[in-house]
């Protein structure tokens, strides 16, 4: 009973976040479909809406392929680390309460973030193909770059919530959203978190009009479709983390209400994925690296500075002694 107690809370995490990736990937088609004037998938289910579940039944039926030459532990074990961790940085999330209540949820989070290039790169590498770990470099290197404007943005918004608790952010939220001042921020952020889940028009991982697929063009069936729900899932949380950080419900609110409200959020600001992805081409290598080190850092870097001596200006000069 103990055990069952244990396991059962993270199941019950786990369970909604995996049908929402489920039906994300429908979403996402339907959208990509009608902006292309065409109607996506209407075949399987009542308006395609069992879609999804023939696509994972397809995909997990099939017989795995791996490489020859490729490394087996490493190659066999990367997808299931890449979904074991997306899945992992959901614990400290507020909804509205979080599983894992700690003091520093937020930089736990930003580890676990940090984690995930590992499992790209280690894929890309032990498949032993040049256009694999090309894909895994290319991916290291953005991803390891777009973490130090996440990472300075997080920083300036935890100097005004006070701490890098979660439940800090939504109770310094109770009566405005951060966003009001500090858009220039949210507006970094989710551009910096559309790069940062390898999403267009900054996919350049998996770029195939020259990569053929990318990191996991070895993989098939089961092994693939565990990357693919890892990178929804993270597109998911990151969307959460957003309506956290920037727009969050009210702490006064039933926790049925404040999880609609949270739901409603992070499903808009998706949806600016997938618009995105449907209305831009993807970026240049060059572009992608110079909107970050050249744009966003030094913007951010300010924004940072300025939020550190704001505190010490509004409480003007030490009294005299």
């Amino acid at each position: 009973m103990k055990l069952l107690d244990h396991l059962l809370p993270p199941i019950m995490l786990m369970i909604p976040v995996l049908i929402a990736v489920a039906f994300l990937t429908l979403l996402e088609r339907k959208v990509l479909g009608y902006m292309q004037l065409r109607k996506g998938p209407n075949i399987v289910g009542p308006y395609g809406i069992l879609q999804p579940i023939a696509d994972g039944i397809k995909l997990f039926i099939k017989e795995p392929l791996r490489p020859t030459t490729s490394s087996p532990v490493l190659f066999i074990t990367m997808p299931a680390l890449a979904l074991l961790l997306s899945l992992t940085i959901w614990v400290p999330i507020p909804m509205p309460k979080p599983m894992l209540n700690i003091n520093l949820g937020l930089l736990l989070m930003l580890a676990i973030s940090s984690l995930a290039v590992y499992t790209t790169l280690w894929s890309g590498w032990a498949s032993n193909s040049k256009y694999a770990l090309i894909g895994a470099l290319r991916a290291v290197a953005q991803t390891i770059s777009y973490e130090v404007t996440l990472g300075i943005i997080l920083l300036s918004t935890m100097m005004l919530a006070g701490n890098f608790n979660t439940q800090t952010l939504i109770t310094t939220q109770e009566t405005t959203w951060l966003i009001t001042c500090s858009w220039p921020l949210a507006m970094m952020w989710y551009t910096s978190t559309i790069a940062e889940t390898n999403r267009a028009p900054f996919d350049l991982t998996e770029g195939e009009s020259e990569l053929v697929s990318g990191f996991n063009v070895e993989y098939a069936a089961g092994p693939f479709a565990l990357f693919f729900l890892a990178e929804y899932t993270n597109i998911l949380m990151m969307n959460t983390l957003s309506c956290i950080l920037f727009l969050a419900p009210s702490n006064h609110l039933a926790p049925e209400l404040f999880t609609m409200n949270l739901i409603a959020k992070t499903t808009l600001l998706t949806m600016g994925f997938l618009w995105t992805r449907a209305s831009y081409p993807r970026f240049r290598y060059d572009q992608l690296m110079h909107l970050l080190w050249k744009t966003f850092l030094p913007l951010t870097l300010a924004a940072c500075l300025l939020y550190a001596s704001a505190p010490m200006t509004m409480a003007g000069p030490p009294p005299q002694t």
